[in-house]
Parts: structure tokens; sequence; C-alpha cells
């Protein structure tokens, strides 16, 4: 989608052309649900709070004056959700990560560690090291693990991290070594026990 294109969509969004919100919804979901997935580690959280997200920006898409990419202020609101929900599932002590084996198939849209695995060995390979990453994503601070998913996950430039979280290209890459140093820590316990 072209630069006018976009304008020309949020446009038709602020005067609430429900076409114009179908057609951002379809083109984003995706990118919305892995984010708030890589945040939250629960499925079901994350498809609840994907679309608490598109419902807050149809309400303040009238907030949105253009100074970045639609996209930056979308997954700014998208971590803002996160980091939210993260806090309320904390403090009911429901911050429990589900097991990558009780999640359904469908409800990965994105693997990082690579496309489908054929042979079995190779998929249960997968399988662990994927409820190894998640895990050690999960036991991070939230704003570690937000500065790793961005970079990371959704392979963000530290200047649009840097958009999204209000911080500076500088503190982007000292936060994100921080975070890739605590996440490489918290994956080595796993593999040590």
């Amino acid at each position: 989608m072209t630069s006018r294109q976009e304008k020309r969509l949020i446009r038709r969004l602020k005067q609430r052309d429900e076409q114009a919100f179908l057609t951002i919804v379809t083109r984003y979901q995706h990118k919305v649900y892995n984010v708030v997935y890589r945040m939250l580690g629960d499925p079901h959280e994350a498809e609840d709070l994907a679309q608490e997200v598109f419902i807050t920006v149809l309400k303040n898409i009238d907030s949105f004056r253009g100074e970045s990419q639609f996209s930056t202020w979308l997954t700014r609101i998208a971590i803002n959700h996160s980091k939210n929900r993260l806090k309320f599932l904390k403090r009911r002590a429901a911050d429990r990560m589900q097991p990558i084996e009780d999640t359904p198939e469908g409800a990965m849209m994105f693997n990082p560690l690579g496309s489908a695995l054929p042979r079995p060995d190779n998929q249960a390979m997968g399988h662990q090291l994927e409820r190894a990453m998640q895990n050690a994503l999960g036991a991070l601070d939230p704003e570690h693990r937000e500065v790793v998913v961005l970079r990371d996950i959704e392979n963000l430039s530290y200047q649009e991290i840097g958009d999204i979280t209000g911080l500076t290209a500088g503190t982007v890459k000292s936060r994100l070594f921080r975070a890739r140093s605590a996440l490489k820590e918290e994956l080595s316990k796993q593999y040590d026990d």
C-alpha cells in the first residue's frame, strides 16, 4: 500500500467508513496479534486483546496526526495495551503462560524459528525451541520483552522502535542489549536444567 493510499484509507476511517475499518483490520490483524501474543504468551488473551486494539484504533483515529506511519501508531497502541494487560494479569495472579503444547496449531501466525519442519523429530525439536523461547520471553521484564518483540520478531528499525516506545535510539540499543543478555540467560537456565 502506498503512502497516498494509506492516507486516503485513514481519511475514510476518520469518517467512520466501515469498509476502511475492515481493510485496516484485514491488513494489520496478523501483525497486531503477533505483537500481543509475544508480549502476553497466551493465544486466548492475545485474540481478545487484538480485538481491543482495533476498537481503540476506531475510537481514537481522530487523534492520529500522521506524524508517524500508521503502522507505528497501531503498534504503539498494541504494545501499550499489552503492558496494561500484563499489569492486570499480574495483579490477578493469572500471568502464567499457557504451555505451547496446548496452543492450537493455527494460533501461531508467525514462527521466528523458520518454516514448517517436515520430519517429526525436527517438528518436535521446533516445538521444544518455540516453548523455550516463549518461556524465556515470558520471564523478561515487559520493557525488555517489548524491545525484543519489536526488533527481533517484528524486525522494526531502532527508529521505529523509538517512535513506538518514545525512547531514543541509543536507549533502545542498550535496552535491547540487556534484554538479549537476559533472554540468553533464561534460555541457558532452561537448557542447563
